[in-house]
């Protein structure tokens, strides 16, 4: 079984980042927007469910290391490159998915949100949806900067993917994941500077997205780690009886 498992999360080649819809393109050729249309890809995939889905930075990575990934946000997201649905992710259902990925609001616990504005005027979403999560069976990730309340089974930094960008995430697991990657190497590292946002995305791997949605996106390098081990502890939980 967990032989069989592995392999079915290998069918179907991921999707270079290149050969996603370019930053320009007007229409999302993997998107079903407000649908719900079935994805043409293989359903034997695990699902995954990629709550306060932005642009599809974490998307990218765990469809890179197997699953099928269906996108939510409360805005509308035109370079989300996956099956997309616009509503609340404090609300939406839940059940149907093998696993869940969330990432909210991290404006609302950034020390540099305090930079240009205050925490206070952004609403805590990650309370109510570590709340969510506590009540359900299936695995799940969630992501924030490293101000946010979570215990941080990953702490990743775009330096250990061999990425020019200091972006460091922390990600809390449902299943106590276990890092295994080497320390931070925060030199010859492109800084962030408005000026050159594109050039910035471009090397966190997020090139189909603008520059300004690459604001809240995280390196798909992260996630497509995560969910390699996310697929292993899968299998492994398939195979108790």
């Amino acid at each position: 079984m967990l032989r069989a498992l592995r392999a079915r999360a290998r069918l179907g080649a991921p999707r270079p980042v290149h050969d996603l819809p370019p930053r320009t393109a007007g229409v999302n050729i993997l998107a079903c927007q407000d649908t719900g249309a079935a994805m043409t890809t293989s359903m034997t995939r695990p699902r995954l469910l990629d709550l306060f889905c932005k642009a599809g930075g974490a998307a990218v990575g765990y469809y890179r290391a197997g699953f099928d990934v269906v996108g939510v946000d409360i805005e509308t997201q035109p370079h989300y490159p996956f099956e997309f649905h616009q509503a609340d992710a404090l609300t939406y259902p839940l059940d149907g998915f093998d696993a869940i990925h969330a990432s909210p609001v991290c404006l609302t616990f950034a020390r540099v949100t305090n930079w240009r504005g205050s925490c206070e005027n952004y609403p805590d979403t990650l309370t109510p949806m570590m709340q969510r999560l506590a009540a359900v069976r299936t695995p799940w990730i969630v992501e924030n900067v490293p101000e946010a309340p979570l215990r941080p089974d990953y702490i990743l930094c775009g330096s250990q993917f061999g990425l020019k960008v200091r972006r460091h995430r922390i990600f809390q697991t449902s299943w106590h994941g276990c890092q295994l990657t080497a320390g931070c190497s925060h030199r010859e590292l492109l800084p962030f500077m408005h000026k050159d946002e594109r050039a910035y995305a471009d090397a966190m791997g997020c090139m189909w997205m603008s520059k300004e949605e690459a604001r809240q996106a995280i390196p798909p390098a992260y996630t497509e780690y995560i969910g390699a081990q996310l697929i292993e502890h899968l299998a492994r939980t398939r195979e108790q009886p």
